[in-house]
């Protein structure tokens, strides 16, 4: 059996063959390879989220190739190689974890977390605790990121009651804005009361981001069924009313319970 050095400088040969070799592989750019990175990324997730670890370990080779495939075209570039990235998170993981490779004494994931940012500003690797989170992350994702960078330099409620009074606050002004019939207000408070959701989210350790695709995918599941049932029944969702549909939609709600 190869070790994982071994198997590691196979994946590099191929991928340099590809790169060689292959029509398609050839034309390949970092700018063409993003939305697909972007995809493979999305369906590691999905595997992770149905916990199937074959598919996982499918994925995650398809990501690790992704990064093989950008090394590979950056050293065409003369910028830098698959050598250079490693050796950069090598770097970078110890100088972040001087509680592991120094003197430093932590209590805490927390004490962990705001070790990471003081050492990142210090580096000069941002000049804002948010400048590192992407722009391009999905919203949801986004919010909790940044929550819990300001969270690091102790911008933070102490509790969650205090939070889920910002929630009801933020659903009043809602409720405001609605009476105001002001589209852009009413869009600022809807997204003010996400954001204040998101937040509450975190104080009850909860994955904002993960909680909703959980919901969507039993949304999925579950109006699937109705359009099942509809069809048994020789019926079409569209002529029927919602009331119809609503009473097959709580009978499968029993069902599933």
């Amino acid at each position: 059996m190869n070790t994982t050095a071994e198997n590691f400088l196979r994946l590099v040969k191929i991928m340099d063959e590809l790169r060689e070799q292959c029509p398609w592989d050839k034309k390949q750019t970092i700018h063409t390879l993003r939305p697909m990175t972007i995809e493979e990324v999305y369906e590691l997730c999905e595997a992770i989220i149905n916990e199937d670890w074959n598919n996982i370990k499918e994925e995650l080779g398809d990501v690790l190739l992704h990064i093989l495939f950008y090394s590979r075209i950056a050293k065409e570039e003369n910028k830098f190689d698959i050598h250079d990235v490693i050796n950069t998170i090598c770097e970078k993981l110890i100088i972040r974890h001087p509680h592991i490779y120094g003197n430093v004494k932590v209590e805490n994931e927390d004490d962990v977390k705001r070790n990471w940012e003081k050492i990142k500003i210090k580096e000069g690797a941002k000049e804002s605790v948010l400048s590192g989170v992407p722009k391009t992350l999905p919203a949801v994702i986004k919010a909790t990121r940044m929550q819990e960078k300001v969270k690091q330099v102790g911008f933070e409620w102490s509790n969650k009651e205090d939070v889920w009074k910002k929630v009801e606050e933020e659903m009043g002004e809602l409720k405001e804005a609605i009476k105001s019939n002001k589209q852009e207000h009413i869009e600022e408070e809807f997204g003010d009361i996400l954001f204040s959701l998101i937040n509450y989210a975190r104080f009850l350790k909860v994955d904002a981001e993960g909680a909703l695709e959980k919901t969507n995918q039993k949304f999925l599941q579950r109006f699937q069924s109705l359009e099942l049932i509809a069809k048994e029944k020789g019926k079409i969702l569209s002529e029927m009313s919602l009331a119809e549909m609503d009473e097959i939609w709580n009978d499968i709600k029993k069902s599933k319970h």
